[in-house]
């Protein structure tokens, strides 16, 4: 909400600065839908007498989304003069390695954790009871989301961006990051074995190793990542069989594949609980096509976002909030060819996230709505989505020409 505030000042800057206030196709289309589907769920409220408004002022959240990116793209771009995907990626792989630190401190050093607890309430009582590692406002589904997304964004960098591959720190940086991620994120919250193995899937489809001609650079890069896996399989394997806390971890975070190598079956106890129990669905038809508009999680007993969703607003709310992500992921992988795949894969997980938690992924279109919004005024490399500070005019034939109205 602070950086939502700070990014609203800045654009108001922004304005002044360009004396022109430019939108880009993309996003106006997504400010439609988003008001359509508030509208759908408040008509949904209204006709069912209900205060539940957790999506009817979905726009409201939708715009501090928006205004919290346009601040954070925004110091970056002062910081370093652009704002590209390349440097925006590293603080988001800075940010999750921190909360990752973060979690095994508190979960090992009493003072750290009571420093944190004093500061910051986040339903620490229940992680405590049940044993869950947490970081600092990270923890559960929400924080293997943004694990999964970022997981997926350092991938695109190590695969795509010059900058990146030409520096052989940055790589280092980027993987040790990731392999943290990987391992101390999935203890934080199991949803983030789906971003790593996106992640893989996309690194060896896209690093460029497996064709008839590598590349220099992706030697370098395949070098680095197998010297750092050997590094953090090392590691795990050592910490599992000589730490208690970390071997408990270890088997929570990965019980699928422990279940699997001793047991043949792949299954674990938050699975085995959806299957069982909650797996949710409308009993009239009424409910069916607009919802009870009713979506607090203790409403109807589940936690499934397909079930929620359909539930509050009704196959018309719902289909309307998936076209939202259908969209940009489509209008970004039409902007950014190159990054398509990465899309792709966003779009995927969005549908995936939703047979576990009602959450949605707009967080992360909106730093890219906000990288896209800078380049009307200066040239965009669109390999790099960097944000360049001259002046030279976008060529009217350019790919980055027709996005604006």
């Amino acid at each position: 909400m602070m950086l939502g505030v700070l990014g609203i000042g800045f654009a108001g800057l922004n304005w002044l600065k360009t004396q022109n206030l430019t939108v880009s196709r993309g996003l106006l289309i997504s400010i439609i839908i988003s008001l359509l589907f508030s509208f759908i769920c408040y008509y949904s409220t209204d006709i069912n007498n209900t205060t539940d408004y957790s999506y009817a002022s979905y726009i409201v959240s939708f715009s501090v989304w928006f205004f919290g990116a346009f601040a954070v793209c925004y110091i970056i771009r002062i910081v370093h003069e652009i704002a590209s995907l390349r440097i925006l990626t590293n603080y988001l792989a800075a940010v999750c390695f921190f909360q990752c630190v973060a979690a095994l401190m508190i979960d090992n050093i009493p003072a750290f954790k009571l420093l944190v607890d004093s500061i910051v309430n986040q339903g620490q009582d229940f992680f405590d009871e049940v044993n869950r590692l947490y970081g600092i406002g990270a923890a559960l589904d929400s924080a293997g989301v943004r694990f999964s997304l970022v997981l997926v964004l350092i991938t695109s960098s190590l695969n795509n961006s010059i900058k990146t591959r030409e520096n052989s720190w940055y790589i280092a940086m980027l993987l040790i990051a990731f392999f943290t991620i990987s391992v101390i994120g999935n203890a934080i919250a199991r949803t983030t074995i789906l971003g790593v193995s996106s992640s893989l899937i996309y690194f060896f489809i896209g690093s460029g190793l497996f064709r008839s001609i590598v590349k220099m650079e992706s030697i370098k890069l395949g070098i680095l990542f197998g010297f750092l896996l050997v590094v953090a399989i090392f590691i795990s394997v050592y910490l599992y069989n000589n730490n208690k806390e970390f071997y408990d971890q270890m088997r929570f975070a990965f019980e699928g594949f422990f279940n699997w190598i001793e047991h043949g079956e792949w299954r674990t106890g938050s699975t085995d609980k959806l299957n069982r129990e909650m797996w949710i669905w409308p009993e009239d038809q009424k409910t069916w096509l607009i919802g009870s508009g009713k979506f607090g999680l203790y409403e109807f007993s589940t936690d499934i976002g397909y079930c929620r969703f359909i539930l509050y607003c009704g196959l018309i709310g719902f289909s309307v909030f998936a076209f939202l992500f259908v969209f940009n992921a489509l209008y970004f992988m039409n902007r950014y060819p190159k990054y398509w795949m990465m899309f792709l894969i966003f779009l995927v997980l969005t549908f995936i996230f939703w047979v576990k938690v009602a959450t949605d992924i707009f967080f992360i279109y909106a730093l890219f709505y906000c990288l896209d919004t800078f380049s009307d005024e200066e040239e965009n490399e669109v390999e790099e989505l960097d944000v360049i500070g001259n002046n030279e005019k976008l060529d009217e034939n350019s790919l980055l020409y027709p996005r604006y109205v």
